[in-house]
C-alpha cells in the first residue's frame, strides 16, 4: 500500500487548481443509464472511485472510456442488470445504479453497499422511495432486488435528509409516469448539479436545491452532456491547509459560495479571505483561535471537512468543541491525531480540542476519506516527518494531492505499495 511522507513546518504559498467534485460525477455517470447513446462528463477527476463506477457500467454492458478530465459512457447496449458484491463493497456509491436501472429497464439487483467505515449509513430510504413508486423490492442474500413494470410518481418523503437518497429517486422519477414530489429532499450543490445534467437530458425538476423537489416523469432522456462543479471538499481542504500553515494560497476554479459556513468558521479562526473571479485566496494566522462547530446537512457545516478542521483546531488558541450529528464512527482519525501530540477527549458525539502549540511527526494510519485527509492537513504544521500510511482511501477522494501540495513548497513525497491500474 502506498503512503505519503510529509515534512511539515513550512508556509504554503502559490496557486492551486481544484478538480471537479467526485460525489457530483458518480451520480451524473449513473444517470447515463437512462438514455441510450454516447454521454460525454466533463471535469471528472482522474479517481478510484470513477474508476470502481467505469467497471460497474462496464460490466452492466456500457462502453467506458476516461481522457484527462473527461468520462465518454455509451449505454446502447446494456445488457447485465446486476452491480455485484465485488465492485460494490469498493464504493457505496455504487447503489446510485439503482434507480437509473429500475425506471430505464424495470430491473435491477444490486449489491448493498460499501465505502468507508463511518458508520451505518443504510439505504432503507431508497428502497422505500421505490417501493412508493411501485417496485416490488426482494431482499436475498445481500442484494436489493428491483422490478417494476413502469414506476409511477408518488409523494416520497425523506425521514432525514440523504444525498444519495434524494439522487436515486430523482432519477428515478424522471422516467415514472406521472409526478413525483420529494420532501426534505438535501440540498447540497451536488444534488443541484446532478438535476441540471437531468434537465440538459429532458427530465422535468424544479426545486433542485430545496428541501422540496418536483419531477414531471417523461417517456424517455437524450444522452447527457455535462460539466460537473468544482469539489467543494478539496476546496476546503485546501482552505484549512493554508489556515493550519500560515499560509497564502489563492485557490482556482473553485465555488466558496458553496462552502458559505465553513468559510464563516474559518473567518472566525482568523483566516483571510480576499474573493476573486472564479478563485480565492486564503491567507492563514500565525496560529488560529479556537472555534466551536457542529456538522448539520448543507446549507451547514459539511460532515466532510470536520476532521480537517479538527486538525486546525489542533493548534488552535483555546479550546474548541466539535461536535458530529451527520455519522456516528466520524472520530476515527482522533486516536492518530493524539499520536502526533494533540489534546483532544471526545464523549459520544462531541470533541473537545484544547489547542497545543506545537505538533510532532509520527507515524499515523489513515481510516477513510476525510480522516486521512486531515492527517495530511496535521502533517503539514507538524515539526518532523510524518509518515501517512493506507492513503489508499485520500486516493479515492482527492486528485494528485501530492502535486498539488508540492507546487504549494510542501515538503512530500510517496512511496509506492502495489500499483493500482490507471482508468481505462
Amino acid at each position: 500500500m502506498d503512503r505519503l511522507i510529509i515534512k511539515g513546518g513550512r508556509r504554503l504559498k502559490g496557486e492551486v487548481e481544484i478538480s471537479g467534485a467526485k460525489n457530483a460525477a458518480l451520480p451524473v455517470m449513473a444517470a447515463s443509464i437512462l438514455a441510450a447513446g454516447e454521454n460525454s462528463i466533463g471535469r471528472v477527476p482522474d479517481l478510484r472511485d470513477v474508476k470502481t463506477m467505469g467497471r460497474l457500467l462496464a460490466n452492466m454492458g456500457a462502453e467506458f472510456h476516461y481522457e484527462p478530465h473527461r468520462a465518454v459512457i455509451k449505454t446502447n447496449r446494456i445488457k447485465n442488470f446486476e452491480a455485484p458484491y465485488e465492485l460494490v463493497k469498493e464504493m457505496r456509491a455504487s447503489v446510485l445504479v439503482l434507480g437509473p436501472m429500475v425506471a430505464r429497464y424495470g430491473r435491477a439487483r444490486v449489491s448493498l453497499p460499501g465505502g468507508c467505515a463511518i458508520g451505518a449509513r443504510p439505504i432503507n430510504l431508497h428502497i422505500m422511495g421505490l417501493e412508493k413508486m411501485g417496485a416490488k423490492i426482494e431482499l436475498e442474500a445481500g442484494y436489493v432486488k428491483a422490478t417494476a413494470k413502469r414506476l409511477k410518481g408518488a409523494t416520497i418523503y425523506f425521514d432525514i435528509s440523504t444525498v444519495t437518497g434524494t439522487e436515486n429517486l430523482m432519477m428515478a422519477a424522471t422516467l415514472a409516469k406521472g409526478v413525483t414530489i420529494l420532501e426534505n429532499a438535501a440540498r447540497e450543490p451536488e444534488v443541484v448539479d446532478l438535476a441540471n445534467a437531468l434537465i440538459a437530458m429532458g427530465a422535468r425538476i424544479k426545486g433542485a436545491g430545496e428541501s422540496v423537489i418536483e419531477i414531471e416523469g417523461t417517456e424517455e432522456l437524450k444522452p447527457v452532456n455535462h460539466t460537473v462543479i468544482p469539489d467543494r471538499i478539496e476546496t476546503g481542504t485546501f482552505m484549512t491547509i493554508a489556515g493550519i500553515t500560515g499560509g497564502d494560497i489563492t485557490i482556482k476554479g473553485c465555488m466558496p459560495e458553496h462552502l458559505h459556513a465553513f468559510v464563516i468558521k474559518l473567518e472566525e479562526a482568523g483566516v483571510g479571505f480576499e474573493n476573486k473571479a472564479g478563485s480565492v485566496r486564503v491567507i492563514g494566522p500565525a496560529r488560529p483561535g479556537a472555534v466551536d462547530i457542529e456538522t448539520a446537512p448543507y446549507p451547514g457545516f459539511p460532515t466532510d471537512m470536520q476532521a480537517q478542521f479538527m486538525a486546525l483546531m489542533s493548534i488552535a488558541s483555546g479550546a474548541s468543541l466539535i461536535t458530529e450529528t451527520i455519522f456516528e464512527n466520524r472520530f476515527m482519525h482522533v486516536a492518530e491525531l493524539l499520536r502526533m501530540g494533540a489534546d483532544i477527549n471526545f464523549r459520544g458525539s462531541t470533541a473537545t480540542v484544547k489547542g497545543v502549540k506545537k505538533l510532532k511527526a509520527a507515524n499515523v494510519m489513515a481510516t477513510d476519506l476525510r480522516a486521512s485527509a486531515s492527517l495530511v492537513v496535521a502533517a503539514l504544521r507538524a515539526e518532523g516527518e510524518t509518515t501517512i500510511h493506507r492513503v489508499y482511501h485520500l486516493d479515492r477522494g482527492y486528485e494528485k494531492m501530492e502535486e498539488k501540495l508540492r507546487s504549494l513548497g510542501a515538503d512530500v513525497k510517496r512511496e509506492r505499495g502495489k500499483r493500482l491500474t490507471s482508468l481505462p
